[in-house]
Parts: structure tokens; sequence; C-alpha cells
């Protein structure tokens, strides 16, 4: 237990402090001031001030903060509040516009750096699993299709396949439409229409693709390309994981918050223990791409609060020519925070119940 919750705040820790570096850096080169560098939630545990930014740790290791100047119409100056804060240097919205635009945008995309960094040392040690086939099941979509042994997918649907888990995932999501699939066989490119068989004992609609444990050594030069192909596969995955869920086909079962993930880092401990520490290192390396590339995806959607939310307003003011007032944006993005807490307690409860259950 003691190691399930050493590990949790590593990968929480590791995970938000790479999204707020980034705002970080982002709005000191744009000439921002940044008043806090938070790393958690809740009661604070520790302050050190340096220069014009508090640096804090609080009890939660949830989540983060980086808070500008001037960011949502406050002001904490010495000097008396002006009507327009963009006339005061160093606030946020004194910033031109497109630095705003890139100090919001630089958190997600540090998460994605951050994913690309440690996936290139999970394939340097574990290489990367191709999608060739040991075989096909009798009776299935791939056998009637003459998919054999040996051949390799290289497209599913319309999407471009590199990795095995790639089709294992659009495997799943499938609704039994039929599939285009091309495969290579001793170098030539073939395609065919699958059309996946329901299962009764699946739950679900099957191909019968069964998999090789194929895996391309990576420790070489060839290891920046196949961590390339890793972090566009958690980009593919987490965007269908979205569109699955606001299509209406999630149930609350499929949504996890803090707890249930410190479950899963707590299994995963649990399973791969056997093996060594060092495999419960990169399983734990494996668990932090995932983390970082969800919470960088999931901010850049469009709610209030997000930085996806405060971007939809940045756009706004690119586009008219002036900004909106900060004081309604801020209201926003209150309204957006009340209403993150409301789901934050929601998936909690979830979580909780499902444990529990």
């Amino acid at each position: 237990m003691l190691g399930t919750i050493i590990a949790f705040i590593v990968i929480f820790t590791v995970v938000v402090v790479a999204h707020e570096f980034g705002h970080f850096l982002l709005a000191k080169n744009s000439g921002i001031k940044v008043k806090e560098f938070s790393v958690g939630m809740g009661p604070l545990l520790f302050k050190k001030t340096k220069g014009e930014t508090d640096y804090v740790i609080r009890l939660l290791p949830i989540g983060g903060a980086c808070m500008f100047e001037g960011e949502d119409g406050n002001y904490d100056g010495e000097n008396e509040e002006p009507k327009d804060l963009r006339e005061i240097e160093g606030t946020f919205q004194s910033a031109s516009v497109w630095g705003r635009i890139a100090t919001v945008v630089a958190g997600p995309l540090f998460n994605i750096i951050l994913a690309y960094l440690l996936a290139i040392f999970l394939c340097w040690f574990c290489g990367a699993d191709i999608p060739v086939l040991e075989g096909v099941a009798p009776g299935s979509a791939a056998e009637e299709a003459g998919i054999q042994a040996g051949d390799t997918i290289v497209a599913f649907g319309n999407q471009r396949t590199y990795l095995r888990q790639e089709i294992t995932v659009l495997a799943y999501l499938s609704d039994g439409s039929p599939m285009d699939v091309t495969y290579e066989r001793d170098g030539v490119e073939y395609t065919t229409t699958l059309t996946p068989k329901y299962s009764e004992e699946s739950g679900r609609y099957l191909f019968g693709l069964d998999w090789a444990e194929t895996y391309v050594d990576c420790s070489d030069i060839s290891v920046f390309k196949y961590s390339a192909y890793e972090v566009r596969y958690w980009l593919l995955t987490t965007f269908q994981s979205l569109g699955y869920l606001f299509s209406g086909n999630a149930s609350a079962e499929d949504v996890s918050g803090p707890v249930g993930i410190a479950q899963v880092i707590d299994n995963t401990i649990e399973e791969t223990s056997q093996f060594g520490l060092f495999t419960v290192i990169l399983n734990m390396i494996n668990i932090t791409v995932l983390l970082s590339i969800n919470l960088g995806v999931m901010n850049l959607l469009p709610f209030p609060a997000l930085d996806g939310g405060r971007l939809v307003f940045l756009l706004i003011e690119a586009v008219r020519g002036k900004p909106i007032s900060p004081e309604k944006e801020g209201l926003v993005h209150m309204i957006g925070f009340v209403a993150l807490m409301i789901l934050m307690v929601f998936v909690l409860f979830n979580d909780i119940m499902r444990i529990v259950g």
C-alpha cells in the first residue's frame, strides 16, 4: 500500500509539474508575472517565495496551478487597480494575444513532450509491438477474407496503423460496421473488407485476429520513430475514448478519477512485482505516459476553467481585435470551476462505490 501511495504521488507530481512548467515558461517569455506556481490542491504544506512568484506545495497531489497577475480580472499589485489591466506591465492582459495563447497551450503541449520523452525510455528497453498475426480464428471475418498467419496489418478502417494496440482499440470500439483492412504479405499490400461477427460470450463484435508477440528492437535510432508512434497511439486512443464517451456509449463505470487511478496503480504493482523492481518502474512510466497525454488532451477541451475554455476566449479576442471583459470571463470560468468540482465529487463517489462494491 505504501508503494502505491508513493507511486501515485510521484506520477501525479511529475505530470502536473510538466503541465504547469509549460505555462510558467511561456508566461515568463511573454512578460507575464506568475504569482503562484503550485503543485497539489487543498491546504498549504510548503511555500517559498522567489522574486515575484510563490512556489507552493499543497496537501492533495491531484492538481496544480500557475496563477498569473491579472488573471480573471484579479490584480494584487501595489497600485490601485486600474479600469483596464492591459495598462499594467506584467499582467496577463498586458501581453499580446498570441503570447497569451502560447502560454495557455504550453501546458498541454509540455504534457505531450513529457509523454514522448518517457516513451523513448520505454521503447528503448521494451521495444515496440508491431501488428503481425499469429493466426486467425476459424470461421471469423478475417479467415473468410483470406487473411493469414504472418500477415502484418498496416491500416484498419481509415487509420494507418503501426502498433498492435492501435488495432486492438479500434476493434474493441467496433459497432459491427464493415471495416476496410490493409495487410502486408511478402512485401505486397492488399486491401479487403471485414464485417465483424457479434460474440455473445464477449459481448462485442470480433474480427478474429490473433496476434503474435512480435516486438521491434528499438535500442537504436528507430527508438525516436516508435516513440512517436507510441504517443500517437495514446493521443488517438484518448480522442476515440472521448468520442465513445460523448456518443452515450459509455457508462459511469467507464469513468475514473484519482481513486480509480490509484487502484490501477495498486493492481499493476501487485501483478508485476514478481518480475522485479525494474518491471514495476516500466509499468509506472507507462501509466505516466497515459495520464500525461490524457491531462494534455482533457485540458484542451473547450470547457470553462480548463485551458481549452481560456483558449476559446483568446481566439475570439484574436478574431474580433478586442478582449472580452476580464470580469465576465472570470465569472464564466468560476462557474466552470464549480461544475468541475461537482464532477470530481461524482467521479470520486463512483470510484469508491466501484471499489467497495
